[in-house]
């Protein structure tokens, strides 16, 4: 994505989806969406954003987990940040956490999650809109 710092935003429930765009273009983001995670692989493929903010149980309760192991194992897209928003421990009996291999992300989040703290998850991983598109680690 050029120009502006580019997000893609994946989940199957339209108002998150739209929730998410204006709270992100609102800080001037760049925002493309996709609902499931062969539409998020596709998009992420061809787009190449700076970051991926990821639900896990979309099209099956693992979508976005096997869309989240593709990405990272993937050579053109395995450097993008991935943040997940889900309720899956929720619904989940297990505590569901970021694991390498497993759940390879970056950061992760419950549903639902307040404007200021999916800001502040994506400013920890890519920085505010304004600045160059240098990913952040945290402890860097």
């Amino acid at each position: 994505m050029a120009g502006k710092k580019g997000i893609l935003v994946v989940d199957d429930d339209a108002d998150v989806v739209e929730s998410a765009r204006i709270v992100l273009e609102n800080e001037g983001y760049d925002v493309s969406t996709a609902r499931s995670g062969a539409e998020c692989l596709a998009s992420a493929r061809e787009t190449h954003p700076d970051l991926i903010i990821l639900d896990l149980m979309m099209e099956t309760d693992s979508d976005g987990m096997l869309a989240a192991q593709e990405l990272k194992k993937d050579a053109k897209t395995g450097d993008i940040p991935i943040v997940v928003v889900s309720g899956v421990n929720q619904k989940s009996p297990y505590d569901i956490v970021p694991t390498p291999g497993w759940l390879p992300v970056d950061a992760m989040a419950e549903k639902p999650i307040p404007a200021s703290t999916l800001l502040e998850l994506v400013r920890g991983q890519i920085g505010p809109a304004g600045e160059p598109a240098v990913v952040y680690k945290a402890g860097s």
